[in-house]
């Protein structure tokens, strides 16, 4: 295989699917992977290169997949390894890489590991899971605290031990420090990777291990949002995750994941990465081309969207991940739809946070529904299924309100998403966005997308250079991107008037740009109009 063909992630674009939601084929009111595979030519004609599909194994759903019960098995509601082979087979005829999602650092309680483990303290695999005596006085080992709330240990009664569980307390943490569990670990990979799965998403990564000891976290000099992935009113955001993740064993972990992937040709990773230092944490996972390939953190997540913000975020990154790649993404299935999270009013605005994703150093995950410019769902309490939401309402809704079903049309039953009753509502402001109303629709944010995308792959500058930033007014941005000598400028004006800015150096307009990119260039001055997108080309460059 060629060398440029085992780079591919390099400035891929990788479009997440969240199969609950994405089309129902069975009509049995939840998305599969027959559904999946019966909109490959809607994936394909975004001009994405690769579709990550969030969890479809066996699993009892507590946290609808990232409960594993089974790492080699399809869960029913989602179809069967056929249908699995298939979606493979048929995203691979359209030239579409086929990433999964894998959950490694722990399984669900209902998995044979756990209900053996918990089973006695001397059984065979009693030192799978992470296992500790109370204190004297009964109480859990430690201070660490579950990301969903509460203590992260839960007692079991058969053992008469605490167990941790970074999540739901259903969802019991493996013991890395155990070798067999790793060894066990790699060869369910091994399973999808022999099946042509073209890489892995790897949720929560950083939590692998656990400080053998059971030190107590110190408290938090400041209550840390953001690069973590929780709020404030959440007791998790009240310490500094020094002992219950992020170890240092896990850079070792990672160099074996990279050895199996090495067998593998074309392979490759996206690591998430939730941590109170987690672009440090990033440049550490990615470096010296023997880990991860590609890594996410929280920071453009959050509801943090000003100029400063972003222009840090990427800066700092630039500076500590000298040689490892960023994966920059603005909404996944974890987080508010970012049109709703950075208060898009309009769609321009939404087409210009598009253009800020795609123009940025790095490869780029779209969330399903974001190329349709989707707001965040509003649900009752009663539609509400996230155990998250649930124990956090009201002033955490949960993750629900991103996860509603996909709207394809919008004169059909559940916007054509299933003839059954969806697992989630639809959200009746979705349907005006349907693909059946943009898909024709010259103006529309979903035609924006599939323009910029499609332009964007035949431009090596914007998938592969190096970045700069310039001086710029307040919630604007002007940077550089250069590659082997080609040297394109990129404005942004995130405001709702109109800005012209003075560049360090003179551009020409982009011939042949898509329409999103709408700004002026006069030499060293760009003419922006409200949430207006300049790209140029630097002159004798």
């Amino acid at each position: 295989m060629m060398q440029q063909d085992r780079e591919w992630w390099r400035g891929a674009v990788i479009y997440q699917v969240y199969p609950r939601s994405f089309f129902d084929a069975n009509n049995d009111g939840i998305g599969d992977l027959p559904g999946v595979t019966a909109k490959l030519d809607y994936i394909a004609g975004l001009n994405v290169d690769a579709i990550w599909l969030s969890p479809f194994f066996t699993s009892p759903m507590k946290d609808f997949g990232y409960d594993v019960a089974d790492y080699r098995g399809v869960d029913p509601i989602f179809g069967t390894l056929e249908d699995f082979d298939e979606l493979v087979r048929e995203a691979h005829r359209r030239n579409l890489k086929i990433m999964i999602d894998q959950v490694l650092s722990h399984t669900s309680d209902q998995h044979p590991w756990f209900v053996e483990s918990r089973a006695s303290q001397d059984n065979p695999k009693a030192d799978w899971y992470v296992w500790a005596d109370p204190r004297p006085d009964g109480s859990p080992p430690n201070n660490w605290l579950s990301v969903f709330g509460g203590s992260a240990w839960a007692w079991d009664s058969r053992r008469k031990q605490y167990y941790l569980h970074n999540f739901l307390t259903s969802q019991p943490d493996l013991n890395f420090h155990n070798p067999d569990v790793i060894q066990q670990v790699l060869s369910d990979v091994e399973f999808w990777l022999a099946r042509g799965v073209d890489g892995f998403r790897l949720d929560a990564i950083n939590f692998c291990y656990h400080d053998p000891r059971l030190r107590d976290n110190p408290a938090s000099k400041a209550i840390a949002e953001g690069s973590i992935g929780v709020r404030k009113e959440n007791p998790y955001a009240y310490q500094q995750h020094v002992y219950d993740k992020t170890q240092p064993e896990n850079l070792e972990f990672l160099r074996r994941f990279r050895q199996l992937l090495e067998r593998y040709p074309g392979t490759t990773t996206v690591g998430e990465i939730g941590d109170d230092n987690s672009l440090k944490t990033m440049a550490d996972y990615t470096s010296g081309g023997d880990k991860l390939h590609m890594a996410y953190s929280f920071d453009l997540l959050t509801e943090q969207n000003d100029s400063a913000h972003i222009r840090k975020t990427v800066e700092t990154i630039e500076a500590s991940m000298t040689d490892g790649w960023p994966c920059w993404a603005v909404g996944n299935h974890d987080v508010a739809r970012v049109a709703t999270r950075w208060q898009a009013r309009s769609t321009a605005q939404v087409k210009q946070i598009m253009a800020l994703l795609l123009t940025l150093r790095g490869s780029v995950c779209i969330y399903q529904g974001e190329e349709l410019g989707l707001s965040e769902a509003e649900l009752a309490y009663e539609d509400l299924v996230d155990p998250y939401g649930i124990n956090f309402w009201p002033e955490y809704k949960g993750r629900d309100g991103c996860r509603t079903p996909m709207a394809w049309h919008h004169g059909e039953v559940n916007a054509g998403f299933s003839q059954g009753r969806p697992w989630l509502p639809v959200y009746d402001a979705h349907i005006g966005a349907a693909v059946s109303r943009q898909e024709d629709t010259d103006d529309s944010v979903l035609k924006a997308y599939r323009d910029f995308l499609g332009w964007r792959r035949q431009q090596p500058v914007l998938r592969e250079g190096r970045i700069q930033f310039y001086p710029s007014p307040e919630n604007t941005l002007l940077f550089l991107r250069e590659h082997l000598g080609e040297q394109l400028l990129v404005a942004l004006n995130m405001t709702e008037a109109a800005v012209s800015l003075e560049s360090p150096l003179s551009a020409v307009a982009v011939s042949g740009a898509p329409e999103v990119v709408n700004g002026e260039w006069d030499d060293r001055t760009i003419h922006l109009p409200a949430y207006g997108v300049g790209i140029g080309r630097v002159s004798g460059a």
